[in-house]
């Protein structure tokens, strides 16, 4: 999977330093992913939530954050939507982002 965009990822983690290695950890699986279906993901990562939009939730650091990407299965990309705490996430429409 092409990831676009990890700048994101390293902004987010040099704010949040306890998110670093796993949001690392998370970019360097999703990019030797390929991805095909949701099932694809949900085999590897039981615990992401499959949205409406091609849009999957990844739960960071033990559900204290949350990362929200866009996926083109097709294409084999991965969009960063949103990266964020969890009181942040409650307050985002994460099928829309």
């Amino acid at each position: 999977m092409r990831v676009i965009a990890k700048k994101i990822l390293r902004e987010f983690w040099e704010k949040h330093n306890d998110s670093e290695e796993q949001l690392k950890t998370w970019y360097k699986e999703a990019s030797k992913a390929a991805w095909t279906s949701p099932s694809d993901i949900k085999s590897e990562y039981a615990k992401a939530s499959i949205l409406k939009n091609s849009r999957v939730v990844f739960n960071i650091c033990g559900n204290k954050y949350r990362l929200i990407v866009s996926i083109n299965y097709e294409r084999l990309w991965v969009f960063i939507r949103f990266i964020g705490t969890h009181n942040d996430y409650n307050k985002i429409d994460a099928g829309k982002i």
